[in-house]
């Protein structure tokens, strides 16, 4: 998780603009799981969102998260008063020692899964996960303007061309392609897990839930917003160390790489140029998602 430790890393920003997740897919993770739901540990659990949702399942919810500005972000939005059965830890994934063997209940991670380093995590989830427990996996990868091929082109574009002007070089790998391939490369081991399952959902530009499979991860924006959430992506945070020069236009600079882009994406879509002020304009977006359950043996 190196991107957010770089100095343009904003973790206010990553809590205000990221997507959130609906009920239908905690609801798809509560209702594989069994027995005991006294402690749930949630991994990279950034600026809380899933770890608060989870406390009204669970007795005793822990979020854990290598980066301090996100743990700080967490303790921040989740008062006390209003989520007495949570804590926060400043830890890595891979390593849990404040966790007694067979301790957890269930573990997850959302949109964090493809940042591990999965060599050292799963003797750890074998030794904190009880007989029986829960791995809940969830990761999305880029986004899709459902109702718009041309600015969905570009987005794309922008986001995988290898030319250092654009954002293809700076996204940290494996991790990127991981997400990018719906976590199907994180194999839990058969010998400790079983009942392995995966959902997965693919868009596509034909009007919303037009992909295929079980759709997760969607939101109404409007185009302002949407540019704030692609500034959260890490490679942007990679493409801004580099050209530290170049100043956004709402700044009083000529324009970064997202600015460039929407100009390319205003001129694909004419819907988009008739708005007399075209950030304003909201549109549906879906993301393309996996999620990963596991029973430990």
């Amino acid at each position: 998780m190196a991107a957010f430790a770089k100095s343009t890393f904003s973790a206010g920003n990553y809590a205000a603009f990221r997507p959130t997740y609906p009920c239908s897919l905690y609801n798809t993770v509560l209702n594989y799981h069994h027995g005991p739901r006294d402690l749930c540990v949630d991994l990279g659990c950034g600026h809380g969102v899933v770890t608060r949702h989870l406390s009204a399942a669970f007795a005793h919810v822990i979020g854990t998260d290598p980066s301090k500005g996100m743990i700080d972000q967490a303790r921040s939005s989740t008062p006390k008063e209003e989520y007495p059965n949570v804590e926060y830890k400043e830890a890595k994934a891979e390593s849990s020692p404040f966790l007694e063997d067979g301790s957890v209940d269930m573990v997850v991670a959302g949109q964090a899964a493809h940042w591990f380093d999965y060599e050292r995590l799963f003797p750890e989830m074998k030794r904190i996960v009880r007989t029986n427990g829960t791995m809940a996996f969830w990761g999305y990868k880029d986004h899709v303007f459902v109702d718009y091929p041309g600015a969905t082109k570009v987005l794309n574009d922008y986001a995988y061309t290898n030319d250092d002007r654009q954002l293809g070089p700076y996204w940290s790998q494996p991790g990127r392609s991981i997400v990018e391939d719906k976590l199907r490369a994180i194999k839990p081991p058969t010998k400790d897990w079983e009942d392995i399952q995966r959902i997965e959902y693919e868009p596509a530009t034909k009007g919303p839930k037009s992909g295929q499979g079980t759709l997760f991860v969607s939101k109404r924006m409007k185009l302002g917003e949407c540019m704030s959430y692609i500034r959260t992506w890490s490679s942007f945070h990679g493409w801004q160390e580099k050209y530290r020069q170049i100043k956004r236009r709402e700044e009083g600079g000529e324009g970064d790489v997202v600015d460039e882009m929407f100009d390319e994406m205003v001129n694909a879509e004419e819907d988009w140029r008739k708005e007399e002020d075209w950030r304003e304009k909201e549109v549906e977006i879906e993301w393309g998602s996996g999620l990963l359950l596991a029973r430990r043996r």
